[in-house]
């Protein structure tokens, strides 16, 4: 039978087992739903109640433009060396580890497009951690310690017409001309998506587009 949101949610629920703290990475390319899909299940995981799950996104570790500007990486922004992959990696082993109260995590503001330091709290009841991004499958650099920290990866596959269409509308709504949009979309986001189509058999779980929540559904999400 074709997989469903239902199955995705019983799924993610399982992870956390007895009550241990567990986190579900989903990864994917640019545009692809993993930021609708994670807002989605921690929605329906926590229904209103205290919060059980909590969506820790890999944007808060982007460089700031500065930085990038220092090391002359502003026009690869959103590639793998663009991040501070050691830093993501130590805030999931230290949500792995669940000996503190709060948890304060990075979040990412996207009319700003930088990186905002503690922004996301995520409370000791929080028994399932969603996390989502580009690289969470890749074994380059320090970028290898994200998935042993990972209870399991899904990978989010739309198509890829689709894909770049959600793209370019959202840099659009972001502030960019819709050329300058598309030449950003089919240059720097198109060679981190070939990049990161080379992970997809890493991952645990294939995510179809027929299982993925409209970005609709979830007001204020972007995929």
């Amino acid at each position: 039978m074709p997989l469903t949101f239902d199955d995705l949610l019983l799924r993610a629920r399982a992870l956390a087992r007895g009550g241990r703290r567990a986190i579900l990475g989903i990864a994917g390319s640019p545009g692809s739903g993993k930021t609708t899909l994670a807002e989605h299940l921690v929605r329906a995981l926590n229904d209103g109640g205290p919060p059980w799950a909590a969506h820790v996104p890999m944007d808060g570790f982007h460089l700031a433009d500065a930085e990038l500007d220092r090391l002359g990486l502003r026009d690869r922004k959103g590639a793998p060396d663009t991040f501070d992959a050691a830093g993501y990696a130590a805030l999931l082993r230290r949500l792995h580890e669940d000996t503190d109260d709060v948890v304060y995590a990075p979040g990412f503001e996207r009319v700003l497009e930088q990186p905002i330091a503690g922004t996301i709290p995520v409370p000791p009841t929080a028994r399932l951690v969603v996390t989502e991004g580009n690289y969470l499958l890749l074994r380059e650099g320090s970028w290898a310690r994200v998935r042993p920290c990972l209870d399991e990866v899904w990978f989010c596959e739309i198509d890829e017409q689709e894909r770049v269409r959600r793209l370019v509308a959202r840099h659009e709504e972001f502030g960019k001309e819709h050329d300058t949009a598309v030449a950003w979309v089919l240059g720097t986001d198109q060679r981190n998506a070939d990049l990161i189509t080379t992970t997809r058999d890493r991952a645990d779980l294939i995510v179809p587009a027929a299982a993925l929540p409209s970005p609709s559904q979830v007001p204020g999400i972007e995929a």
